[in-house]
C-alpha cells in the first residue's frame, strides 16, 4: 500500500528519502496515482496522466547508482500542457491539438529528466496559455482547492492546484503576464518567474521571444529552489540560455542572507487593487522589519506598462498563431482571436515605441535596485474569483478595457526583465490565500530566494498545503 503520508512531505525531504533508499521512484508514483484518484476529480489539475511512461523511466533510473540519478533522484514532476513531452498527449488546451502526441520532448523536459525528474502528468492550462483563468474546451476548468467554486488563476493553474491538493511535490509552469505568479497566489503556493534565459526551452516561432519564460512551482521556497536548480543551465538549442551558476539556488536560499532595504508598493502606480489584498500584502511586507530590514513605500516608474505589454503581447500572438487564425479560426476562443488580430494590425512605428518603452522601464528598474534589494507588491490585485468568470472585468470601482489589463501588476515586472515570485503571505477574511510578489534585479534569483525564505520563516504560512479540496463556502 502506498504511504499517503508522503503527500504532506516537502520535496526536499522526499528527495532525501530517495537518496537514502527509504523510498523508490516507483513508490512515489504509486502514492501519486492513489492521491490523484482520490482528489483530482474535484479540481481537474492533471487531466492527462502518463504513469506507464513514468514507471518505465523510473525503472531505468533505478538501474543507476543512487548518486548518479540527478538532483531530483527520481522525484515525479508534472509538465504544463503547453510543453511537449514525447509520446504524451500535449493539447495546449486547444481543440486544434486535442489529439497531438509529440515525438520529441521540449529541451526543458529533457533537462528535467536528466536531473532525475520523472514525468507522470500534464497540468491543465487555458488555450495556448492565454488568460489568467485555467479553463479550455478540451478538459474544462481547473478549480481552486481552497474553494472549488473559485478559479485557480492561470495560466499555470493546473500546476498550482496540483501542488495545493497534494498531487505533486514540485511542478513546472511558464509565465508571460504572471502565469507562474497568479496561480501561486490564488492557490497558496510559491511560483517563480526566473530571469530571461535562466531555464532553457525549445524556441518556437522566434529565437528571441522574451516575454514568456519557463519556471518552477512548489509549496515552499526551498523546494522551489531545488526545482530551479534542476531546471537551470545552458543549452545550444536555446541561444538565450544562461550557464548554471557555481553556487546552487538551494544553498543560496538557505544562506539566511537578509535584504537590508526593501520597497513595498500596493499598486506599482498603475492599477487598482482590492483593499483586502492591499492590507494583507502590506502587513506581510512590513514584517521584514523583524529581520532588521528597512521597509519603505516606493516603486519604479512603470507608466508605459499597459500600452507596452498590449503591443508586445499582441505581436507575440501574431507571429506564433497567425497561421492558426487563417486555418482554424472556428476552433479558437474569442480572447485568442482578439490577441492575434491586435497583433496583425500593428505598425512598425507601434512596435518601435513599445520596444523603446520596455528598454526605458528596464533601465529605471535597474536604477531602482541600486537603492533597494527587493521590491514587494501584491501578486494579484484580487482574491480568487468565481471559476465561471473568464477574467476580472473590474476592481475597486475601475472597469478594465480588455481581458488582460487586470494583470498589470505582474506584467510590468515581465517587461522590466526582473525575476519575481509569489509567496503565500496570508488569507482573506473568508480564508482564501493571498500572494506577495517579491521582485529582484535581473539575474538576482539567489538574492530573491534568500529574501523570500527569510520572510517565509517570519510569516509562518509554510506548511498550509497540501489540503483536501474544499467545497464552496
Amino acid at each position: 500500500m502506498a504511504d499517503q503520508g508522503l503527500v504532506k512531505e516537502t520535496a526536499c525531504a522526499v528527495v532525501e528519502k530517495l537518496k537514502a533508499g527509504d523510498v523508490t521512484p516507483l513508490d512515489l508514483l504509486d502514492v501519486l496515482e492513489q492521491r490523484i484518484a482520490e482528489v483530482d476529480r474535484k479540481v481537474n489539475a492533471l487531466p492527462t496522466l502518463c504513469f506507464d511512461r513514468a514507471r518505465t523511466h523510473a525503472k531505468a533510473l533505478m538501474q543507476k547508482p543512487v548518486g548518479e540519478r540527478g538532483l531530483l533522484a527520481g522525484l515525479p514532476v508534472p509538465i504544463k500542457d503547453l510543453t511537449a513531452v514525447s509520446g504524451v498527449l500535449t493539447t495546449l488546451g486547444s481543440p486544434i491539438f486535442k489529439d497531438n502526441i509529440p515525438a520529441k520532448s521540449d529541451i526543458l523536459v529533457e533537462q528535467l529528466e536528466q536531473s532525475g525528474g520523472v514525468i507522470y502528468a500534464k497540468s491543465n492550462t487555458p488555450e495556448f496559455g492565454a488568460g489568467a483563468n485555467t479553463f479550455n474546451e478540451v478538459f474544462g476548468p481547473t478549480r481552486n482547492p481552497w474553494d472549488t467554486s473559485r478559479s485557480a488563476a492561470g495560466s499555470s493553474g493546473g500546476a498550482a492546484a496540483a501542488l495545493a491538493s497534494g498531487t505533486a511535490w514540485l511542478a513546472h509552469g511558464s509565465d508571460m503576464g504572471g502565469s507562474l505568479r497568479n496561480p501561486a497566489s490564488f492557490c497558496g503556493i510559491v511560483g517563480l518567474r526566473p530571469s530571461i534565459g535562466r531555464v532553457a526551452h525549445t524556441p518556437k516561432f522566434g529565437v528571441d521571444r522574451t516575454l514568456g519564460v519557463q519556471g518552477p512551482m512548489a509549496r515552499n521556497v526551498e523546494d522551489l529552489a531545488l526545482l530551479l536548480d534542476a531546471m537551470s543551465g545552458e543549452h545550444a538549442a536555446d541561444p538565450l540560455s544562461l550557464p548554471a551558476l557555481p553556487t546552487s539556488f538551494l544553498s543560496a536560499t538557505c544562506s539566511g542572507k537578509t535584504p537590508k532595504r526593501i520597497a513595498y508598493s500596493p499598486d506599482l502606480g498603475i492599477t487598482p487593487v482590492d483593499p483586502e489584498v492591499k492590507a494583507v500584502t502590506r502587513k506581510a511586507a512590513e514584517r521584514f522589519a523583524e529581520a532588521g530590514a528597512i521597509v519603505e513605500e516606493a516603486h519604479p516608474d512603470f507608466r508605459e506598462a499597459h500600452e507596452c505589454f498590449h503591443v508586445l503581447r499582441a505581436f507575440d500572438f501574431a507571429i506564433s498563431k497567425a497561421e492558426l487564425l487563417r486555418t482554424k479560426r472556428d476552433l479558437l476562443k474569442p480572447e485568442v482571436i482578439w490577441n492575434i488580430e491586435e497583433g496583425l494590425k500593428l505598425t512598425v512605428e507601434k512596435l518601435e515605441r513599445a520596444e523603446a518603452q520596455r528598454v526605458a522601464m528596464t533601465q529605471r528598474a535597474l536604477e531602482f535596485f541600486d537603492k533597494y534589494d527587493l521590491l514587494l507588491a501584491p501578486a494579484t490585485i484580487v482574491p480568487p474569483f468565481p471559476v465561471e468568470n473568464r477574467y476580472v472585468a473590474e476592481c475597486d470601482g475601475k472597469k478594465f478595457d480588455n481581458y488582460v489589463e487586470w494583470l498589470g501588476i505582474v506584467y510590468a515586472i515581465t517587461l522590466a526583465c526582473c525575476p519575481a515570485l509569489s509567496l503565500p503571505c496570508g488569507f482573506t477574511a473568508s480564508g482564501l490565500p493571498v500572494g506577495l510578489q517579491m521582485i529582484a534585479k535581473p539575474r538576482a534569483e539567489a538574492q530573491l530566494l534568500a529574501g523570500a525564505k527569510v520572510l517565509e520563516d517570519i510569516l509562518g504560512v509554510r506548511g498550509t498545503t497540501p489540503i483536501d479540496p474544499r467545497p464552496p463556502r
